[in-house]
């Protein structure tokens, strides 16, 4: 079987704990979009694992993981993640990582850019500074630069000369900058293709070929279902598709191929960065549940903002994504809580909106209409048997439930891969 794992809400909502359980029943792992502009924290026994390009089944000895076309790479970012695995004897080979020879590499040019152009705006985005959305720009716009070009020296320099001609134009006129050395960029990064040539390969005809064997694949987004570009809260959005749909051209594989979508879900809302969020919480409860939750970016450690769960997001996300099954994490960070509300339509100049609006005024000033019920104040941690969970945490997953039109099968009750209880 191959599934699919998304994040229905604006990332963070623990995929990578997800991944890392569904992985190790799968023979192969892709990242399908996005860049290190992302992070996935699994937690083993006492030690933390942060990836930010490598999909996170590499802790599984003799799973294949891949990073797909539809995914930018910093080769530099990407080696110092190959290299700090190494250290921590987690040996990165070429038969467990493949990269695909078609995702386009972000270049030092586009980490400037991304920080220059966030700099000069008056409603900022929260762009991580890693230069990922300067990078799809040159994919969308034909003059990006590939995997397969860092092997090809010809190639590379014929590129680099066009590109640095014109992004310099930009650097020196419009920023007053000063001007990027052909010389030192093109030997950097034949050094990085000469250290990742073996890695890199048509990973779409591996994908396929692999599922003609009956090879069964997990797909990973790397950002959430309101991150996404076309569907996100535009323009606070990331620069790829991370939804479902984002599975087919980032990898190669085709919609037939893909037998179920499963996502991920906070019990409660996150997001970081600038945008709406209609379920924010007041500065008091942000802080406490931003400090039970560690709730902290895992690629830029800036703060998380907390809110309520929104239903009409998540149903949205749902509806999007095509999901079959839902996991819900960090349900333990909600046991003290008295009473814990949930979203279930908004309003804005008296019409009540039961639907996700797309209209971004709508979005950015509507006020949530909730229903409140009662905590459970009770410890989960430790519980293993969805019987075993508190009378009214049980209540308000299948109060959820009856608001998404989708079962959660997976509840995650701590930060550690055995901290999970399988509901069916």
């Amino acid at each position: 079987m191959n599934i699919v794992v998304v994040g229905a809400q604006w990332g963070d909502e623990g995929k990578g704990k997800l991944i890392d359980i569904l992985s190790k029943d799968v023979d192969i792992t892709v990242r399908y979009q996005g860049g290190n502009n992302a992070g996935h924290t699994v937690v083993v026994g006492d030690k933390e694992y942060i990836f930010h390009l490598i999909p996170s089944a590499i802790l599984h000895r003799k799973k294949i993981c891949v990073i797909g076309n539809g995914a930018v790479i910093d080769p530099k970012a990407l080696l110092e993640e190959m290299d700090g695995l190494n250290r921590r004897n987690i040996k990165v080979s070429t038969q467990q990582l493949k990269i695909s020879a078609l995702a386009h590499v972000v270049m030092p040019y586009h980490r400037v850019l991304d920080g220059l152009r966030e700099g000069k705006r008056k409603h900022k985005i929260g762009t991580t500074g890693r230069g990922i959305g300067p990078c799809y720009s040159d994919k969308v716009t034909r003059c990006g630069i590939r995997m397969i070009d860092l092997l090809n020296p010809r190639v590379l320099k014929a590129k680099l000369e066009d590109n640095l001609s014109e992004k310099n134009e930009i650097f020196t006129k419009v920023f007053h900058q000063d001007i990027f050395r052909f010389e030192n960029i093109y030997n950097e990064y034949l050094a990085y293709g000469r250290r990742l040539k073996d890695y890199i390969g048509d990973t779409a005809l591996f994908l396929n070929q692999e599922i003609d064997k009956k090879k069964t694949i997990l797909f990973e987004g790397a950002q959430g279902t309101f991150l996404d570009i076309d569907f996100g809260t535009y323009p606070f959005v990331t620069s790829s598709n991370s939804i479902v749909g984002g599975v087919c051209t980032g990898s190669g594989v085709a919609p037939t191929k893909i037998d179920k979508a499963i996502a991920a879900v906070k019990a409660y809302t996150t997001r970081v960065g600038e945008g709406p969020f209609p379920t924010e919480f007041s500065t008091g409860l942000k802080e406490e549940i931003r400090t039970k939750g560690k709730e902290f970016g895992a690629t830029t450690g800036r703060p998380r903002r907390c809110g309520w769960f929104d239903s009409v997001l998540v149903r949205y996300s749902v509806v999007i994504n095509g999901i079959s099954e839902l996991a819900m994490m960090k349900l333990d960070v909600l046991d003290d809580l008295k009473k814990i509300k949930i979203c279930t339509a908004y309003r804005y100049r008296g019409k009540i909106y039961k639907e996700f609006p797309l209209d971004f005024e709508v979005l950015s000033n509507a006020k949530p209409v909730y229903e409140e019920v009662d905590g459970w104040q009770t410890v989960t941690r430790g519980i293993r048997q969805y019987s075993q969970l508190p009378l009214n945490a049980r209540r308000y997953i299948e109060k959820l439930e009856k608001l998404l039109k989708v079962r959660i099968k997976y509840i995650s009750i701590g930060s550690k891969r055995d901290e999970i209880i399988k509901k069916y």
